[in-house]
C-alpha cells in the first residue's frame, strides 16, 4: 500500500471535490476502474478516506465480491480471454443485491458481497444500510462495460503501462511479471479486448496515471 504523500492526498481530494460539487447530496455511485495491478483497490480506500476527512458517509465495495462461480467462469475454457471477459461477474447480482437498494436509500439494506472467489461459494453477509447522502465507491476490472455504464455518476480509470500492472500482480500472487507469458494470456489478453472493445479512458469522467501510486497524475484526453 502507498504511503499518502502530499501530491496523492491532493489529487484524491481534488476528486472527492469533484464529486462532492456535483452530488453533495443523494447517494452517488463511484467507480475506481483499471487492469489487474492498476491499483484499484488502494486508490479506492484512500478515495474513501477523503470523504471520511468531510464527516461525508460512504460505502465501498468491489466487483471482486460478486464473482459468478467457477463452472461459469471457465465455461468456454480455463484459459480463454473471451471467456475471463464476458463471463467473470454476476452483472445482474451486482445490480440486485448493491446497486439499487443503496439507491433507494432510506432503510433499505444492500449487500456488498455475495460470492467468495477463493471458497467458490455463495456468502451470506450481513445486510447493510447508510445514511441518506453516503457516497458508494466501488473498484474493480472492466467497470466501463456497456452494461455498466449507467450505474456510474462519476468513474475513474487508473492506468498503468502493462509490464507495471503484471509486476504487481506477480508480485502479490506469485505469477509471471512477464504480461506476455502463456500463463498469462487468459488474463492479459481479456483485459485487451475489454480495452479495444470499450475504450474506457474515453468512457470515464477521469484519468489518471497511476504508475507511481505516490504521484499519480490526472490525464485529460480528448474522446472526440
Amino acid at each position: 500500500m502507498s504511503a499518502d504523500t502530499p501530491a496523492r492526498l491532493a489529487l484524491l481530494r481534488e476528486l472527492r471535490d469533484e464529486i462532492l460539487l456535483h452530488y453533495s447530496t443523494g447517494r452517488p455511485v463511484v467507480a475506481v476502474d483499471g487492469l489487474d495491478g492498476a491499483g484499484t483497490t488502494v486508490f479506492a480506500d484512500a478515495l474513501a478516506a477523503t470523504f471520511a476527512e468531510r464527516d461525508h458517509a460512504v460505502v465501498r465495495a468491489s466487483i471482486d465480491d460478486f464473482h459468478r462461480p467457477s463452472a461459469e467462469r471457465y465455461a468456454v475454457g480455463r484459459d480463454s480471454p473471451e471467456g475471463f471477459y464476458r463471463d467473470s461477474y454476476d452483472y445482474q447480482a451486482f445490480r440486485d443485491e448493491l446497486i439499487t437498494p443503496f439507491r433507494r436509500g432510506g432503510d433499505e439494506s444492500f449487500r456488498t458481497a455475495v460470492f467468495d472467489v477463493e471458497e467458490d461459494r455463495p456468502v451470506e453477509g450481513e445486510p447493510s444500510i447508510a445514511p441518506p447522502d453516503a457516497v458508494l465507491i466501488v473498484d474493480g476490472i472492466f467497470l466501463h462495460r456497456p452494461e455498466l455504464i449507467g450505474l456510474w455518476n462519476y468513474s475513474i480509470n487508473l492506468e498503468v503501462p502493462r509490464e507495471v500492472a503484471a509486476a504487481r500482480v506477480a508480485e502479490r500472487d506469485g505469477t509471471d511479471s512477464d504480461p506476455d507469458a502463456p500463463s498469462n494470456a487468459r488474463y492479459t489478453q481479456g483485459q485487451r479486448l475489454y480495452v479495444a472493445e470499450v475504450r474506457p479512458r474515453t468512457r470515464a469522467v477521469a484519468i489518471v496515471d497511476n504508475a507511481d501510486p505516490g504521484v499519480p497524475v490526472r490525464r485529460f484526453a480528448d474522446s472526440c
